[in-house]
């Protein structure tokens, strides 16, 4: 019985500072959280409004006039920009982005020569190097907190391989931030730049003209929506990690009762087996 009472208290010790580490984690990742959060509400507007001005620009010229908007029909080779977490213990967020990047590839594959993942993070980088769904090009992990210089270098290492031919099609796969309980897989378009159907009704006069202004902005929208996957995929690995400590803090709260009640129970019959003892002892003096 002493052996029992002493691997009830060993697990509740144990289970016990499990919990110090996943609140811990919790409290850090709620902090990391609200900034990103911040982050993201903050450029989600710009985003759609330098759409809304190259679409106005562009409208009525023809593709050619800037490199990154010229489409390649048909497509052959496929990259594939997947944005993943350096580090797990964020519940499904790693699995529901890679199971999204295989799908689309899957799906595209038999249209194509050849497809190029590019890792951001670490997690799906490790993945596609042991379950190869193309080749692994690029990869960039330990973005601690992201950054123009970041999301910069990204968007020059895709626009410098569509310039080249190597790729004729660009998709980004991130994780849409909806909610601290919620994230969206999606997969978007980066390249060619497809301008929007221009629905305002001003007519900009520009000077200088229309191709020097879409030479200035079409890689500054690149490079943002590169910002903006970045932004998106690290609030919702936050929200997700934030949620996932919670339910394990939850969890650890919930054994720690179960097993004080085990050794409650295993304390109280081993005192009853002593006064037992006891009583017949002294019945049988």
């Amino acid at each position: 019985m002493g052996n029992d009472l002493r691997d009830i208290r060993k697990r509740i010790r144990s289970i016990d500072k499990t919990q110090k580490i996943t609140r811990a984690m919790k409290m850090v990742s709620a902090a990391k959280f609200n900034r990103a959060t911040n982050a993201v509400v903050a450029a989600r507007p710009y985003a759609a409004k330098i759409q809304e001005v190259i679409a106005a620009v562009s409208s009525g010229l023809d593709p050619e006039v800037h490199p990154l908007l010229v489409t390649r029909e048909p497509v052959r080779r496929l990259e594939v920009v997947v944005f993943t977490s350096d580090r797990g213990l964020c519940g499904s967020f790693n699995a529901n982005i890679i199971k999204r990047a295989e799908a689309l590839i899957a799906r595209r594959r038999p249209e194509l020569e050849a497809v190029t993942v590019v890792a951001v993070g670490k997690r799906g980088l490790d993945h596609f190097r042991r379950n190869v769904s193309g080749e692994v090009g690029r990869s960039w992990t330990g973005i601690a907190r992201v950054t123009q210089d970041d999301a910069r270098e990204i968007a020059e290492y895709l626009m410098e391989r569509y310039r080249e031919g190597k790729s004729d099609e660009v998709l980004l796969v991130y994780s849409r931030f909806v909610s601290a309980l919620s994230q969206e897989p999606v997969d978007q378009l980066l390249l060619p730049v497809r301008p929007a159907v221009a629905t305002s009704p001003v007519r900009y006069e520009m000077e200088p003209g229309p191709e020097p202004l879409l030479g200035l902005l079409i890689p500054r929208a690149v490079e943002f929506a590169v910002f903006r996957a970045l932004l998106e995929s690290q609030a919702g690995e936050h929200g997700a990690r934030m949620t996932a400590m919670d339910n394990a803090t939850k969890n650890t709260e919930e054994l720690i009762r179960t097993f004080t009640l085990d050794y409650n129970k295993a304390r109280q019959a081993a005192i009853t087996a002593e006064l037992v003892e006891v009583v017949s002892g002294a019945e049988a003096l």
